[in-house]
């Protein structure tokens, strides 16, 4: 019988496999990887005798975790809103900022006049930040673009990002973000414009893999949500909702009645549409970061979340306006210190239940033979050190589908 050989071997590394818990490593362990994928794993002692790879990595009993997966953001923009911090921490509100022609509609000029090639180049700096700290995956949203050719263009630079540097990208048509400037009180014509020509051509361009919207007081109402998600079905997409971050819309029932990958923000969900989600099987993505930096007070109902087994995942909501930030790991202290939710928790919210968030699980976010050899060495001894340690990065290496790139 012939030993295995394998494109490449991993030793002496502790696993955290963030099966059902991630709060502990294995003992010292080996993986095995072959096309990209993980082929087999397990106690160092169990590896076939002969077993020969083309590469082998030591770890020398560094801790190893799946690829960390960051399931929302708004990556792709022009410009920043600095202006607009300095006018919160005087005392503006989000709403007040938005209603004075700040927040997203800010960004929506910029981004407009901005060339595809530049907001490649902003754009680009950005992700390599997020790829520092262990991303693997990453979801991109359009939304400050609220034209068809700048939605598009957003995506096409999003999908150009994901062909030009090592991670995945999932791509995600947020049209529905803000009512434009030359639709001004004619919010329900824009909807228009989204469900018959933005919905359509993202999809027929095969430049969306999933829609969101933003069901909110100062963005859309319930019913304009549903006509959005009811032309993502009709294009085969399935979809996410921007909901219940500012006020109850009871958004996050109507993500669970069309089986929503994912609510996110949440902080004003009431029960009934935290038992609406788990029925529907979605995900709550929780935004710590935008939480801080608008010094939010209303946290979301983790325990709810909890009694009524809601997946939790975690992500940065990297964006100009409400959290500019690109430090993955940060947000397991956020999420820790803010929230309430535990190391493993947290952990577990830019793994596993992140990469159900994005509709993923069947490929990334555990350790397991047949996933994707995404996968995280870090310099640590225990895995609550990710959430512990403020702002810190012991990333030792990052692989992308087997393959070790340089951070």
């Amino acid at each position: 019988m012939s030993t295995p050989e394998f494109d490449l071997l991993i030793r002496n590394v502790r696993i955290v496999a963030c099966d059902d818990d991630a709060g502990a490593a294995s003992p010292p362990s080996f993986v095995a990887i072959s096309n990209g994928q993980i082929a087999a794993l397990g106690p160092s002692e169990t590896l076939a005798p002969g077993a020969t790879a083309k590469a082998e990595l030591d770890g020398a009993g560094a801790l190893l975790t799946p690829g960390l997966i960051d399931c929302h953001t708004h990556l792709v923009h022009a410009g920043n809103r600095a202006r607009e911090f300095e006018m919160r921490l005087s005392g503006a509100s989000y709403e007040e900022v938005a209603r004075a022609g700040g927040g997203i509609v800010s960004t929506v000029r910029q981004t407009r006049a901005a060339s595809a090639d530049d907001l490649f180049a902003a754009s680009a700096r950005r992700l390599i930040e997020l790829m520092r700290h262990g991303v693997t995956t990453v979801e991109i949203k359009s939304g400050y673009g609220l034209s068809l050719a700048d939605e598009v263009k957003m995506l096409q630079v999003a999908r150009a990002l994901g062909q030009r540097y090592p991670i995945d990208v999932r791509t995600t048509l947020l049209a529905a973000h803000a009512i434009p400037p030359e639709f001004a009180g004619r919010a329900d014509a824009y909807v228009d414009a989204i469900v018959t020509q933005i919905i359509p051509e993202a999809a027929r361009l095969g430049l969306a893999d999933a829609v969101d919207a933003f069901c909110e007081h100062i963005a859309f109402t319930p019913a304009q949500t549903r006509r959005v998600f009811e032309a993502a079905r009709a294009h085969g997409l399935p979809v996410k909702l921007h909901a219940e971050q500012l006020s109850n819309q009871g958004g996050a029932a109507l993500a669970a009645e069309f089986g929503a990958l994912s609510a996110d923000h949440l902080e004003h969900v009431d029960e009934s549409g935290v038992r609406a989600m788990a029925q529907a099987g979605t995900v709550a993505v929780l935004l710590p970061g935008a939480y801080y930096f608008l010094r939010d007070t209303q946290p979301p109902p983790i325990a709810l979340f909890r009694q009524h087994r809601v997946p939790m995942a975690i992500a940065t909501d990297c964006n100009p306006g409400t959290s500019p930030g690109t430090h993955l790991p940060l947000m397991l202290n956020m999420a820790c210190t803010l929230f309430r939710m535990t190391p493993s928790e947290a952990l577990l919210g830019v793994t596993r239940h992140a990469a159900q968030a994005l509709g993923l699980a069947h490929s990334r976010g555990r350790i397991a033979p047949g996933l994707r050899a995404d996968l995280c060495l870090w310099d640590v001894d225990q895995p609550a050190e990710l959430a512990y340690a403020i702002g810190s990065s012991p990333l030792r290496a990052r692989l992308q589908n087997g393959v070790q790139h340089p951070l």
